[in-house]
């Protein structure tokens, strides 16, 4: 598991980053469960170019777990095929159970096809290859939000 960081202590005291524009906020710690090296990379590149603060780099379904059961990010993207593990799914389902704040999921896979319909609703799927521009308009698409989250949010 590789963590790097980028930026101030400044960045590191606000949760979350907004565009110019304020369209959408993008997290400042994201957990990345990628078993091949240079996507890794390129997805690392990507995130921190785009102002992501921390990217955590995980090789394994294990690595992703300990991550995810130390710190809570904000986003996790996983990669459904890893070595260690035929399916993201094990990750998946960690995240969904650390509702109503859960991070947000994005896929990565070579077969759409293969995740199962109710893992599949959890977030977007990126098919691979992708480029970090893909990588990026994804990352900053608004999360999908249920009925029961957006009346939290109206209550609060």
């Amino acid at each position: 598991m590789a963590r790097r960081s980028r930026g101030s202590s400044s960045i590191e005291k606000s949760n979350e980053k907004s565009d110019e524009a304020g369209d959408y906020v993008l997290p400042q710690h994201v957990v990345v469960a990628e078993d091949d090296a240079v996507l890794a990379m390129m997805i690392e590149d990507a995130l921190h170019d785009a102002g992501i603060a921390e990217v955590e780099i995980c090789a394994s379904t294990k690595d992703a777990m300990r991550a995810l059961s130390t710190r809570k990010p904000k986003l996790v993207i996983i990669d459904v095929h890893l070595a260690d593990s035929d399916d993201g799914w094990a990750i998946a389902e960690l995240v969904e159970s650390m509702k109503p704040n859960a991070p947000r999921v994005i896929f990565s896979t070579g077969a759409p096809q293969d995740i199962p319909e109710q893992i599949a609703a959890m977030g977007p799927v990126l098919e691979k290859p992708y480029d970090a521009e893909e990588l990026l308009a994804v990352v900053r698409q608004p999360r999908r939000t249920g009925l029961i989250s957006r009346l939290r949010r109206v209550i609060r």
